[in-house]
This record gives structure tokens, sequence and C-alpha cells, in this order.
């Protein structure tokens, strides 16, 4: 039997404007431009923590009033999307002094060392860095 690969190859964030959400994301989170296309309409814009990585970030522009309305709000207010790292203090630190918002202070948790921010649009993300890592 032949084994399959599977994976999330992208996650799309409702934006306001594509330009804003590649400085943001480029320069406070530290992300990597992997393309920027133009397309009828649109553009095909996507980011990723690690150009390595399979999964990636397509910011995604509002095109209607109804999309409009889950910008900052993609998950009802819950933790909405996890960045894992391989050194929480360099990355908590490069962020914040960056002026990424923070909601709290870090924490340990069994699993390890954990904070939540607010992207440019107020989705919450866990920025963690398992105890194993």
């Amino acid at each position: 039997m032949r084994t399959q690969k599977r994976c999330i190859g992208y996650v799309a964030i409702v934006v306001d404007d594509y330009d804003r959400a590649i400085e943001y994301y480029t320069q406070k989170l530290g992300f990597t431009l992997v393309e920027d296309t133009p397309q009828p309409g649109k553009r095909w814009v996507v980011v990723t923590p690690n150009p390595e990585s399979d999964c990636n970030l397509l910011l995604a522009r509002a095109s209607n009033e109804r999309q409009k309305n889950f910008i900052g709000n993609q998950c009802g207010g819950r933790v909405f999307l996890f960045l894992q790292t391989d050194d929480f203090w360099r990355d908590y630190n490069a962020m914040k002094s960056k002026g990424v918002t923070f909601c709290q202070l870090p924490r340990e948790e069994e699993y390890g060392t954990v904070v939540v921010f607010e992207d440019l649009y107020g989705n919450r993300w866990d920025l963690y860095q398992n105890r194993q890592t």
C-alpha cells in the first residue's frame, strides 16, 4: 500500500489591504513573502513563518461586506492560529520590540511556554514552544 502525504497547504486569513498585511506579517512577525501574484480583481499573496514549511498563510482581501465583517474575528474571539517556535524568548522579545500586541504575560504550561498575541486585525494567536523543542 502506498503512503499518502497530505498537509494543510494554505490557511486563508481575511485582510483589509494586501500591502498593509504584507508589511505586518513580514516586518512585525518575521514571516517571508512567498508569492504576490496579480489576478483579475485580486492578488494571490502568500506568507510563511518558515520558507521550508508546507503550511502558509494566504492573505485574502475581503471582497464584500460579509467578508469584511470577519476581518479580525476569524475564530469568534478564540485563538485562531498557533505559531510554534524553537526559541520562545527570541521570538517573543523580537515581536514585542516591534510593537506586536500581547494579551497577557508569557506563562509556563505543562506542554511548554506560551503567550497570546493579536495580529494587525485582532485575530488571536498563540506563540508557543513545546517543552521538548
